[in-house]
C-alpha cells in the first residue's frame, strides 16, 4: 500500500514520504540511493530526489554523490524533529492554484481564510517538533532498537 493511501491526511503529501525515507536512512545507518529510498517508501526516483533536496536544502539529510552517492542522515534521530521535517517539505514546493473570482467579498474571505490556515499550520508545526524521528521509530514495533 502507498503511503499516499493511508490514514490522516494532514499537511502536504510529501511530508509522510520525507518521514519514511528519514526513518530508512536512520535504520540503515548508511548512504541510500534515491532509487533505494524510493524503493521502500513505495514513490518515485524523481520525485524522491525532490523530497531529499528539500531535506538537504534544510540540513536534515546530506547529499553525496558520485557512483556510490545517494543521502544519509546529518544527526541522528534522535535529534530531528517532525516538525522540521514538516518545514523544510512545505517550503520551495510551487502547489498549482486555482484562480476563482469571487469578487470583493471573496478577496476577504481568503485573507481572513489564509489567516487562519496560517495559525493552524503554525500550530501543527509546534506540536510535530515535540517528536523526533527515534520518537517515531519507538512507536513502531518492527524498528524497536
Amino acid at each position: 500500500m502507498s503511503t499516499a493511501n493511508r490514514g490522516v491526511n494532514i499537511g502536504p503529501p510529501r511530508f509522510k514520504i520525507a518521514v519514511h525515507s528519514i526513518v530508512w536512512l536512520a535504520k540503515s545507518g548508511s548512504v541510500l540511493s534515491s532509487a533505494m529510498i524510493a524503493n521502500q517508501v513505495d514513490s518515485h526516483a524523481t520525485f524522491m530526489r525532490r523530497v531529499m533536496h528539500a531535506l538537504a536544502t534544510a540540513g536534515i539529510v546530506e547529499s553525496r554523490g558520485g557512483r556510490e552517492g545517494g543521502y544519509i542522515l546529518r544527526r541522528p534521530a534522535d535529534q530531528i524533529t517532525l516538525g522540521e521535517i514538516y518545514i523544510a517539505v512545505s517550503t520551495g514546493f510551487v502547489e498549482p492554484e486555482f484562480d476563482v473570482n469571487c469578487g470583493e467579498a471573496g478577496e476577504q474571505l481568503d485573507v481572513e481564510l489564509e489567516k487562519i490556515l496560517h495559525e493552524a499550520e503554525q500550530r501543527t508545526i509546534e506540536y510535530l517538533c515535540q517528536y523526533t524521528i527515534a520518537d517515531v521509530m519507538n512507536r513502531v514495533e518492527f524498528f524497536v532498537m
